[in-house]
């Protein structure tokens, strides 16, 4: 079901912006199938939860220690290779029909990435006993923006044109997924949202000393649409 939307995705080309599931990052990849893997992997994390999820959580931007490698949205390579069990955490909660892979030079990080805010919100879903397949993580621009002096193992905030594409993709997966509720995270995915029109909830990013406010505030969201 999500092929096409995929597809899509991974036809998108600008400056400074990586794209995990078009492109190699032939410095920091393990090998060509880098692309390829994490395609695999996207549409095996949509084809579990389209027509399931009742929640889209969508943040600003994908980041270099979470989605550049692994294809998914806030999820980081520890999580997909068993890393973060310790913290109640299985790579069995992304997706279950294939065995996840790292697409990371194991000489850069030996246990692959890790993504702080990844950690939260999985974590989150993992405390609350929330069926993970219930919630799509996503970003306003799913593509991953660095810095062009800092190398691909940075992060910047997407321009406004590269949001309008962003934007388009986004639309599509509303359309394709047909959420209950959407719910922003940050201030910046939030205007996001509201510019395009699209009716979104609001809860504290998790960076920064957040991670409280985040979780007590998604607990509620939640909670309501539940009931």
């Amino acid at each position: 079901m999500p092929d096409k939307f995929v597809a899509a995705l991974s036809s998108y080309r600008a400056p400074a912006v990586f794209n995990p599931w078009g492109e190699i990052d032939r410095e920091h990849d393990l090998d060509e199938r880098g692309a390829e893997v994490r395609r695999e992997q996207l549409r095996h994390y949509l084809q579990e939860r389209i027509g399931r999820a009742d929640c889209l959580l969508c943040a600003e931007a994908i980041g270099y220690q979470g989605g550049h490698f692994t294809g998914i949205p806030m999820t980081s390579e520890r999580l997909l290779l068993g890393g973060l069990q310790h913290k109640g955490l299985k790579p069995t909660m992304v997706f279950k029909n294939i065995t996840p892979q790292r697409t990371s030079r194991v000489d850069f990080k030996p246990l692959g990435f890790t993504e702080p805010t990844a950690t939260i919100v999985w974590g989150f879903l993992a405390d609350h006993q929330i069926d993970p397949r219930r919630v799509v993580l996503w970003n306003a621009f799913p593509w991953h923006p660095y810095h062009l002096s800092k190398g691909r193992l940075s992060n910047r905030t997407p321009k406004d044109d590269e949001l309008a594409a962003g934007h388009l993709m986004l639309q599509q997966l509303l359309a394709l997924g047909k959420f209950r509720q959407v719910v922003a995270v940050g201030e910046k995915s939030a205007l996001q949202l509201q510019q395009l029109g699209i009716a979104a909830a609001k809860v504290r990013h998790p960076a920064n000393g957040g991670a409280g406010k985040f979780r007590q505030q998604l607990a509620e969201l939640l909670a309501v649409a539940s009931g």
